[in-house]
């Protein structure tokens, strides 16, 4: 008894002593200093910045997986309205069009022999949904602006990015700066056709790589600026930086029978059977990782929580199994740290009296950095306990490579951000879907995807969707930041 009462003293002790050196630990435990000293504003013509968007939003540039189908008469619009409404970009800068629609820019500067910085966009929208046209609070390109907000298809993704792009490069004309480094301004024409074998973007890298050109930094959509605010805890906002993306496969699994008439059936048709086969997709998931950018994201938002909180925030080295536990459970959490899978379309026989003979499935899986198609496909047969199916990819693309957070370009993204609001958390993360931004990986390594607009998740949501819109006031601070970002990254 007194070995048992001596070893209770010295846990108690340990303990304590833990708990005390926790509190000690979240006492200090607060966010890195950054320079935050607030930049003198930038000159933006706002109200211009809402006009053009909203000019642009009113050309239909849809693409769509058959270039049969897109009305190319559209994009060769938008492009003479580039031309029109930034007088001294066209002519300063040399153009031209690569394939059938997108742009490339190039801003010459004073040593082309350095690497130049890349700012990307893409000109194409997703159509609106056959049969939703009328629930739209405002026609998808009308372009709308009621003064608070401007809506239509492209207002989110991504023409509001493009404009500020356009206003913040003919802005720097206007002031007579001169780069150091060659700009380069590359507008890709179907980056909403995912997996398209003829992505405008990769013939931009190509045009590129070809002409012996090295890209410092590539900037292009992915993450954006998030309230975060949860009472007595944080009230700050996070600014997410996306240093890589997932990659993206639609797998077919096919079961094969002999078909036949309805009244005789067997025991399981082959959609019997398949159903078999989604259970088994389903429930026998991808195996869960945790990455280092996750813990470095709950490490930025750790430090910014209140005292009380920090105290569990200091010791996420502890908690990372039950982080990972509790993540798995919450499917969009999930997503930074597994492959996932999502069954998404079936295909049994043409008539209700047949027995299908080819009973199909789509699979779409979003793979993580560090796995390949091969591997989704390997995970398919494995965990199906039917092995006559037949596993045939659709279309797909292998995920992206790590950027850099030490980089001068990461960096630079994350001074702006402090430097603009000192409530903003800059953090590294995963880019659940595609951007052309992937394409580059040959000739630059240091890519990063932000947008620099604050939206709440509601707004976020209407990408792609119903009632797409942006609010009108951080059109401003698109412009300002990609300003301040093109003048420091090309100054030196």
């Amino acid at each position: 008894m007194p070995t048992v009462v001596l070893v209770l003293k010295v846990l108690l002790i340990l303990f304590l002593g833990f708990i005390g050196l926790t509190l000690i630990r979240a006492y200090f435990f607060v966010p890195k200093k950054l320079e935050s000293e607030k930049l003198p504003d930038e000159n933006v013509d706002a109200e211009r910045a809402a006009k053009n968007l909203t000019r642009a939003i009113q050309i239909k540039t849809i693409s769509y997986p058959n270039d049969e189908d897109v009305d190319w008469d559209e994009f060769y619009k938008f492009h003479d309205f580039l031309d029109e409404a930034y007088p001294l970009a066209k002519e300063n800068l040399t153009r031209e069009k690569i394939d059938k629609a997108s742009l490339l820019y190039r801003w010459k500067g004073e040593d082309s022999s350095l690497d130049a910085v890349a700012l990307l966009s893409h000109i194409d929208v997703v159509p609106v949904s056959e049969g939703t046209e009328g629930d739209w609070t405002h026609p998808a390109f009308e372009g709308h602006n009621d003064g608070e907000f401007i809506w239509g298809r492209g207002a989110l993704d991504m023409k509001n990015h493009l404009v500020c792009v356009m206003e913040a490069i003919e802005a720097l004309l206007a002031e007579g700066f001169k780069p150091k480094r060659d700009i380069y301004l590359c507008f890709g024409h179907n980056e909403e056709v995912v997996g398209s074998d003829q992505a405008g973007a990769k013939s931009i890298m190509e045009t590129l790589k070809d002409r012996g050109v090295r890209l410092d930094c590539v900037l292009d959509e992915g993450g954006a600026i998030l309230p975060v605010n949860i009472k007595g805890v944080i009230n700050k906002k996070l600014a997410g930086i996306g240093i890589a993306e997932k990659g993206y496969a639609d797998f077919e699994v096919s079961v094969i029978e002999k078909g036949g008439h309805s009244s005789q059936p067997p025991n399981h048709t082959g959609l019997g059977k398949l159903a078999k086969v989604i259970q088994d997709l389903e429930n026998n998931q991808f195996k869960a990782q945790m990455p280092e950018f996750v813990m470095d994201l709950f490490n930025r938002i750790g430090r910014n929580v209140s005292y009380p909180a920090r105290i569990v925030t200091c010791n996420l080295w502890l908690l990372r199994p039950l982080i990972k536990a509790i993540m798995k459970r919450i499917p969009p959490a999930a997503s930074l740290i597994r492959t996932t899978t999502a069954v998404t379309m079936a295909q049994g026989s043409p008539a209700a009296n047949v027995l299908p003979q080819n009973a199909n499935i789509t699979a779409n899986f979003r793979h993580m950095p560090g796995s390949t198609l091969e591997d989704v496909e390997r995970h398919i047969r494995k965990v199906s306990k039917n092995k006559k199916i037949e596993v045939k990819l659709l279309k797909g693309k292998d995920p992206s490579k790590f950027s850099p957070t030490d980089s001068r370009a990461f960096k630079t993204i994350e001074k702006l951000c402090v430097q603009a609001d000192p409530d903003n958390i800059v953090a590294p993360f995963l880019v659940m879907g595609g951007t052309d931004a992937y394409f580059y990986e040959p000739i630059c390594d240091n890519i990063y995807r932000f947008a620099p607009f604050t939206v709440n998740t509601q707004l976020l949501l209407c990408t792609h969707a119903t009632d797409e819109r942006i609010l009108v006031k951080v059109l401003e601070d698109g412009v300002t930041f990609f300003k301040r970002f093109t003048r420091t990254m090309a100054s030196e």
